[in-house]
Order: C-alpha cells, then structure tokens, then sequence
C-alpha cells in the first residue's frame, strides 16, 4: 500500500467502534464519530480524503458541494442502499462513492467490507461491484483493458 488514507467515520454506533479498528489494523487514520454527516458536523471531514457514512445520512447536492470544497474525494457507504447519497450530482464533482454491497450483513462484515474499499482506493484498485462511480477513472479503465 501507499500511505494510510486519512479518514472519518460518521453515525458510529457504539458496536461499531471495535468492529472497524479491528478490521482497520491501524492502517488508515481512522477517526470515528457518533455524529451524523450534515452542514453544521462537515468540520470534522476537513483535512480527510475519505467520509464514511450510514445510510441516515443524507448526501444532497449541498452536502456534496461543501464535501468537495474541503477536499473529501471519496465516500463509504455501510449500506446496500444509496438512496441517501446523490449519486449522479456526486458523478459530476468526479466523488467515487462505494458501498458495502455483500449478501452477508452482520456488522462484523460491514465493518470489514468498509476497510476493504479503503484498501483499494489505497492500492487504486477498482472497487468492482462496490463502486458506483459513474465516471471512467484510473481504475476502472485498467479493469476494462483487462476485459
């Protein structure tokens, strides 16, 4: 891997704290908060390449805006769901956005898809069917040339 991804994580619930460290391993520098993502918590992402979130989190077009301004480039999802997260205006400002897309929900898995997705961004890696990046990146076409 290249260098650890500095990165914070919204809406942890208790439970989750010790799932993700575990599954981090001190990889990334991983700050966890039990604050949901929104306009008056978005200081806590300054300075962070990558925001995880929960599916209580609502990614509008504002939130994104302010997001890209602070230089957050990629969001996590600990969700099937992306209804929450504008994924056509994040295309736009060019945010890969990914979620944790396994038949296995337990949040034991969740936490360990998370930390996954991070790796490969780390490695820029394609994400495969976690990504829901609707723009060719790096990754992707080195993924299609392989096809």
């Amino acid at each position: 891997m290249n260098e650890s991804m500095r990165v914070v994580a919204y809406n942890i619930i208790e439970f989750e704290k010790e799932l993700l460290a575990k599954a981090n391993a001190k990889v990334h520098d991983l700050t966890l908060i039990s604050n949901g993502l929104n306009l008056n918590t978005i200081h806590y992402a300054k300075g962070k390449e990558v925001v995880i979130v929960s599916e209580r989190d609502l990614l509008d077009r504002s939130l994104l805006d302010a997001l890209r301004e602070i230089g957050v480039k990629k969001i996590i999802t600990r969700s099937t769901t992306l209804d929450h997260i504008d994924i056509s205006y994040a295309s736009v400002l060019k945010l890969h956005v990914a979620n944790t897309p396994s038949q296995d929900k337990s949040p034991e898995n969740i936490a360990v898809q998370t930390i996954v997705n991070l790796n490969n961004w780390d490695k820029k890696t394609c994400l495969g069917d976690a990504c829901y990046c609707s723009f060719n990146c790096d990754s992707k076409n080195d993924i299609n040339k392989q096809l």
